[in-house]
């Protein structure tokens, strides 16, 4: 099948990627230039696991393509897949102007009947909006489809290989049965293919999003109350994660969640419930607590030098917002590195992917190291931001002659806390007791 996707940021790449891998002929339109030809050369522009391989396979076995235009990328494809940005404006809602902007243009060019994806994650009434501003720019036959994306950046390609469910929301039964068709290599060990109408398409990502990001505060929340009363928030993961009503997944305490996902899901939906006269107290509260848990670092840390860290040194080990990609937006490290700069520490960080992005972000503001140990030379503590595989068995000796002090503070509870009283360290975790 010949399948155009428009937009080639990380949902977009991975989506055109993937359809490729199962023989569909598609080209990928971007109107950065530069991108288009870095991608055309065989360079793929974001850090994720097992994209590489499939990007370049498909296109040296000429199935994936890339174009900046749009008259060429959508002239003979059946389906168009809109991954475009949806940005969080001043209010919190959802910015929709590339998306229609996209469609509008899209109107102007269509020959004969295509199906119009919105692959973007879009507030409930958009497919209306697209239809709408597409009928007053066409007089061709067309389907607008909300399919909304399910993939966790670090393994995304694995969700998009195999999905443990498709979300199609379309009333146009040609769409169904061509959307049906081009999902099924998908979803052959029996995953569904859930239909529904456009608007409860729309609402099914909003609410997938809020829910996981729910259980993340709520844990964050337990595991507070947890170093009040003397409690461990493992021991309390492991109790209720037993149980499969709750299910044992984002139940891990930390410093709060970031990403591209999670926090303009979250403030979208509240908007959106906002607009409807409705108050979604509970998603007001899980946005109030992912502030705070983002900080709860620095004030430990604070705490512990007795609130005077002008001029000590800090290790800081992770700046993605988790790992397995150089995602930084949202990510819980910024806000770290804005509160210890502003109380006139410094920074020596290490991220094996997303140093260079902070790098774009925050300048020389903060050193750069070149491997976890060379950050830790001189400094006055360990803060692990983010809990990638090579941090979770370091050689704590080494960890030892290079710090000036024996101090880790844990923000993703990597460590065994009968480890750190045997190595003698001062170990200050989230939700468990302080190892002194």
């Amino acid at each position: 099948m010949k399948i155009a996707v428009v937009g080639t940021g990380y949902v977009g790449l991975v989506t055109g990627t993937c359809l490729a891998e199962t023989g569909n002929q598609v080209t990928c339109v971007d109107i950065n230039e530069k991108k288009v030809e870095m991608m055309k050369n065989g360079k793929v522009p974001i850090y994720e696991p097992g994209l590489e391989l499939l990007f370049n396979r498909n296109i040296n076995q000429g199935r994936l393509h890339f174009t900046s235009n749009l008259a060429e990328a959508i002239e003979e494809a059946k389906i168009i897949f809109m991954a475009l940005p949806t940005p969080p404006g001043g209010d919190g809602a959802a910015d929709l102007s590339y998306v229609l902007g996209a469609a509008k243009d899209i109107a102007k060019l269509m020959k004969e009947y295509k199906v119009i994806v919105t692959k973007s994650t879009v507030p409930v009434g958009t497919a209306d909006k697209v239809t709408a501003i597409m009928k007053e720019n066409t007089n061709q036959e067309f389907a607008v489809v909300s399919n909304p994306e399910f993939l966790r950046e670090g393994v995304a390609v694995d969700d998009f290989m195999k999905p443990d469910r498709v979300v199609i929301g379309t009333t146009d039964e040609r769409a169904r049965k061509l959307l049906g068709e081009l999902y099924g290599p998908y979803v052959r060990q029996g995953n569904p293919i859930v239909f529904m109408d456009e608007r409860s398409s729309e609402l099914t990502k909003y609410a997938a999003n809020s829910f996981l990001a729910t259980k993340i505060s709520f844990m964050n929340e337990i595991a507070n109350l947890c170093e009040l009363v003397g409690a461990d928030v493992d021991m309390v993961r492991r109790g209720i994660g037993s149980d499969d009503r709750i299910g044992k997944r984002f139940l891990f305490a930390g410093i709060g969640y970031g990403g591209s996902c999670f926090p303009k899901d979250v403030q979208a939906l509240a908007k959106s419930s906002e607009e409807n006269k409705y108050d979604f107290k509970i998603l007001n509260a899980v946005m109030d607590v992912n502030e705070i848990q983002k900080k709860v670092l620095v004030e430990k840390v604070k705490k512990y030098f007795k609130g005077d860290i002008k001029g000590k040194r800090f290790a800081m080990w992770g700046l993605a917002f988790k790992p397995e990609t150089d995602d930084i937006r949202e990510a819980p490290a910024l806000y770290i590195i804005d509160e210890l700069l502003a109380a006139g520490a410094q920074i020596s960080a290490f991220d094996p992917e997303a140093a260079n992005n902070v790098k774009a972000l925050v300048g020389d503001k903060i050193t750069y190291a070149k491997d976890q140990y060379d950050a830790l030379k001189d400094a006055d503590a360990l803060l692990i931001v983010t809990e990638w595989s090579l941090f979770r068995t370091p050689d704590f000796t080494q960890v030892e002659e290079l710090l000036k002090n024996k101090v880790i503070f844990d923000g993703r509870n990597l460590y065994d806390l009968q480890k750190m009283i045997d190595c003698g360290f001062y170990y200050n975790s989230i939700g468990r007791k302080v190892i002194a």
